[in-house]
């Protein structure tokens, strides 16, 4: 799955449920169908939890997992960082590396002191927003790592031309510009042409 913007549109939303006790699911599910929610999954079984998932495709996850141990805890924050879903958990006891490690997964609401359905659509919210929060800042670092990764590309290819061709800076851009726009290619594209081709010679 990849990184999407969710919206909070109650007719289209399709939200699952992970949760091993159907008494607590019902209530989960209870609070949500109050909410509004009408597309509702329950998933019961933890094992191949991934693969349900990316099958089912949800909005939203909802995990309920009471008193989980630490490697049950691990397991989901696993999934959290894996289906880039918005994701509210809730725990009825947890400690503070815990509750760390759920903000550092991507775990959009973490809810420590058990689920009350009264406040479903709040944590849902809550999830949702911080989950687009966290998409569009990792979008926004992708971009800027790729931008960077395509600068030091772009100056060794000058580099490259300088030394080959006795060209100033100046006029090593110019060259990789002028080629890029005759190919109908990006300057990134030019320069890693430049770079492979004398990697290629070395």
């Amino acid at each position: 799955m990849g990184w999407v913007r969710v919206s909070n549109s109650l007719s289209t939303m399709k939200i699952a449920v992970v949760d091993p006790q159907s008494d607590r699911a019902d209530v989960i599910e209870e609070g949500l169908r109050d909410a509004g929610y009408r597309d509702i999954h329950h998933i019961s079984e933890m094992s191949g939890l991934l693969e349900r998932l990316s099958e089912l495709a949800p909005d939203v996850i909802l995990i309920d997992l009471e008193n989980p141990n630490r490697d049950v805890l691990e397991q989901m924050f696993e999934v959290s960082r894996l289906v880039r879903r918005p994701i509210a958990m809730f725990v009825d006891d947890s400690d503070m590396s815990m509750i760390e490690a759920a903000v550092e997964a991507g775990v959009g609401a973490y809810v420590v002191d058990g689920m009350k359905k009264e406040r479903i659509k709040t944590i849902l919210a809550t999830a949702i927003t911080r989950f687009n929060t966290f998409s569009r800042l990792q979008s926004e670092l992708q971009a800027t790592k790729a931008a960077l990764a395509e600068r030091k590309v772009i100056d060794r290819a000058k580099g490259i031309l300088m030394k080959a061709k006795g060209l100033s800076e100046e006029e090593a851009y110019a060259l990789m510009r002028k080629t890029a726009m005759s190919q109908s290619k990006k300057l990134s594209e030019i320069a890693q042409s430049i770079v492979t081709a004398a990697e290629l010679l070395s």
